[in-house]
């Protein structure tokens, strides 16, 4: 028997009725579920009930039902643990979920089957350094952003890895991207697209001020130190677009690889190459093929 833990973006209008199918499939075929206590009060089944903290030591696998923004939230919270997670697709393009909600059972039976495969993504850590202070810690599964404010002007950043300079970047800010973070902020900045399990890390510019700023490819068992400078004080820092710091000119943004990695349960037949092709390029029809080739 697994157990299944499941967690909710209670902001999304399907969520609750989607929820409650998940837990009667699980239930009707012999599974433990638990959901966060709020849910399982609204759920009337508090016996469900089990805080969020607790699910990676209770919990076999963890349903994510939302959008890739709460999938992302959620590789954080867990982070450190090597619980599988499976998203379920409720929000815009869900490149990061695998399940739809159009089609439960099958996700359900193939999860407790075991009809699956587990990909490991790699996550960076980064700090901010103050005068020699260590004043911020986070760790991301797509991205570490550093930009100025909408109204701002340009800032610089001066970027080392391993204390070799490797160049000193004008425009609008840096992102430095793991391989999954490479299909979201980065590419709307002209990164390349990484497959998911090559190892490496991504130096993307945001709006570069001269011509022969381009993203750079980097190695996973360098340290970058990003020392930032501008004539404004509107600069920030942000993980994965979802949390933020404010920085201060001359602040040092030190990012290097996680131990810690997000385990995310995918279906065999589905390439990380469809996903890019449906999800990004909207392609709607079967590959021709090379014959169809003109």
């Amino acid at each position: 028997m697994k157990t299944i833990g499941i967690l909710v973006n209670k902001g999304k209008p399907k969520a609750r009725v989607v929820l409650r199918e998940l837990v009667l499939l699980l239930e009707e075929r012999g599974a433990q579920v638990w959901v966060d206590p709020d849910i399982a009060v609204e759920l009337d089944r508090p016996d469900l009930g089990l805080p969020v903290n607790d699910f990676p030591e209770k919990a076999d696998i963890v349903f994510v039902l939302g959008g890739d923004g709460t999938l992302l939230g959620v590789a954080r919270q867990l982070a450190g643990h090597s619980v599988p997670i499976l998203g379920f697709n409720l929000g815009h393009l869900g490149f990061l979920s695998e399940a739809e909600p159009n089609s439960l059972s099958s996700a359900v039976d193939r999860v407790l089957a075991g009809d699956y495969y587990i990909e490991e993504r790699l996550m960076l850590d980064a700090e901010v350094d103050r005068d020699g202070q260590v004043l911020e810690k986070s760790i991301a599964l797509n991205d570490i952003g550093i930009a100025k404010g909408s109204f701002s002007r340009m800032i610089t950043g001066i970027v080392y890895m391993d204390g070799v300079h490797l160049g000193t970047y004008s425009g609008d800010g840096l992102i430095v991207s793991t391989p999954t973070g490479s299909t979201a902020y980065s590419l709307s900045c002209g990164g390349p697209i990484v497959w998911p399990g090559v190892p490496c890390l991504l130096l993307t510019p945001i709006c570069p001020h001269t011509l022969t700023s381009r993203p750079m490819v980097l190695p996973t068992d360098g340290v970058l130190e990003i020392k930032v400078s501008a004539t404004h004080r509107d600069i920030g820092l942000t993980i994965d677009g979802q949390l933020g710091f404010r920085l201060k000119v001359d602040d040092v943004i030190r990012v290097r690889v996680s131990p810690h990695i997000t385990s995310l349960i995918k279906w065999k037949e589905r390439s990380f190459f469809e996903v890019v092709r449906k999800k990004l390029q909207g392609e709607q029809e079967e590959n021709p093929g090379l014959e169809g080739r003109k």
